[in-house]
């Protein structure tokens, strides 16, 4: 075989791998983009579900919301993400006899960090100084609407 003919196969070869390269890492980027997007809506669908469980405004269909919303996190959230909800849910059990404000606060803000770490938010939080605290309407639940 010629140089030539060497040199020309050899850049048609490079170019191939070249772009199906590309072709691979752009397609997995996507991937990528469309997971954390749908991880993103499904944590802001539990989020919502924790403003509809407060306690003092919350109702049987806040209830089952909350219910629903935990139950569809199990199906993407890393095992950190999971332990830490079950955390959180054993401490605001209606049969919890020891619930504790701060211990409330303090598995919460453990969930929060999580769930940040789970969408790779930038900058990473601070563990030692992170707080977080729902806010409520200051309304009480009078029916199950």
């Amino acid at each position: 075989m010629s140089p030539e003919l060497a040199t020309a196969v050899v850049s048609a070869a490079g170019a191939i791998v070249a772009a199906a390269a590309v072709y691979v890492f752009t397609k997995r980027a996507e991937r990528e983009a469309d997971w954390r997007k749908e991880k993103l809506e499904r944590y802001k669908a539990f989020v919502a579900s924790l403003s509809d469980a407060i306690e003092g405004e919350t109702s049987l269909k806040g209830q089952d919301r909350f219910a629903r919303a935990c139950n569809d996190v199990i199906l993407f959230a890393p095992q950190r993400v999971l332990e830490a909800l079950r955390r959180f849910r054993q401490e605001i059990l209606v049969s919890n006899p020891n619930k504790s404000i701060e211990r409330h606060d303090k598995l919460l803000a453990e969930l929060f960090l999580e769930i940040r770490k789970d969408l790779q938010l930038r900058p990473r939080d601070n563990p030692e100084t992170f707080r977080v605290q729902l806010w409520a309407s200051g309304r009480k639940s009078f029916s199950d609407s």
